[in-house]
């Protein structure tokens, strides 16, 4: 099977990489004999590669001409995520502002935005670098955006992760500021700082910690509680009594990074446990598998999960003797 890839003239050299190294790591792990034709690329193998093979040569596209630059790296994460039935198939692209389409990476990712799109209340949990914010994020703006509902309120505890910083000056927004600083960038890359400054004055969008939410309902809103594995039992059901009409809700975590006291079990772990079986709730687990950022993260969480494994192999077989 072939089939033609039509290129941008001015971005071919960056494509290509430097000796065509970047075309060379395509044919040798999808199997494909890739040819350049004047602005074309013309790509022949098996149904299966050629189709795995123009998905990532879309894919190394965009994030050029939204970059500027491409990687060898970001080439081998663009084929480590072609083995799945992309987001072109799935249309499952959410419109936010800026005139960006933000698309599922992975097959995990996909899952997620459907969880979300379908339920009022969703969980997710997974590894860092596997998107449960960004993603969370983007639907909350697309659906600003086609004025489903009125306003988006983000959250999330103010836990120290295994360090005490101690005091910090300024006023309540300053302090507030270093752990709620990963939602301003996901909102930040949604809409330009105008808008994004905008909409906060007017209270469109409200980013606070955990703390701040406690007595209100929230009618008409997306509500994000972010780092939820941090949160105890009675701050979860807080957060989740919030809810209100026309509302959704998405709770994300990493619940392998918990924060809390040692004997302190996360609130986000036991709403699980207590609220999956529900109608309208839905969990989502990322993996390994769809975490996005620098191939090392996988490796580096990996490792860390295999060392785990050891030593929770070990104290068991500790306990039986």
């Amino acid at each position: 099977m072939d089939a033609t890839v039509q290129l941008d003239p001015d971005k071919q050299l960056e494509l290509f990489g430097p000796a065509d190294s970047h075309l060379r790591l395509l044919r040798r792990s999808l199997g494909v004999q890739v040819t350049a034709r004047q602005s074309n690329l013309v790509i022949s193998g098996t149904e299966t590669s050629v189709n795995q093979a123009t998905e990532v040569i879309d894919r190394m596209q965009k994030h050029l001409l939204k970059t500027g630059q491409l990687t060898v790296d970001d080439v081998a994460g663009f084929v480590q995520q072609g083995a799945w039935s992309g987001p072109a198939e799935s249309g499952q692209a959410i419109s936010v502002y800026s005139n960006k389409v933000v698309e599922p990476s992975t097959g995990g990712q996909l899952q997620y935005i459907e969880t979300m799109l379908k339920n009022d209340l969703t969980f997710c949990t997974g590894p860092a670098g596997t998107g449960k914010t960004y993603l969370a994020v983007a639907v909350a703006v697309s659906m600003l955006k086609k004025r489903q509902i009125r306003r988006i309120v983000l959250a999330r505890p103010a836990v120290e992760a295994g360090e005490k910083l101690g005091f910090l000056p300024g006023d309540i927004q300053a302090k507030v500021n270093p752990y709620l600083r990963p939602l301003f960038d996901a909102i930040e890359d949604m809409m330009d700082f105008g808008q994004m400054r905008k909409f906060m004055e007017l209270d469109i969008i409200e980013i606070i910690p955990l703390a701040f939410m406690r007595g209100r309902t929230l009618n008409e809103a997306a509500i994000i509680c972010d780092e939820a594995q941090n949160t105890s039992g009675l701050q979860m059901l807080m957060v989740l009594t919030r809810l209100g009409h026309g509302s959704k809700m998405i709770i994300t975590g990493d619940i392998t990074q918990v924060d809390l006291a040692v004997g302190q079990k996360s609130g986000m772990v036991e709403a699980i446990e207590i609220l999956q079986a529900i109608d309208g709730i839905g969990v989502v687990e990322l993996s390994q598998r769809d975490i996005v950022r620098h191939k090392l993260v996988q490796n580096i969480v990996q490792a860390y999960k295999h060392r785990q494994d050891e030593q929770r192999s070990a104290q068991t077989g500790g306990t039986d003797a």
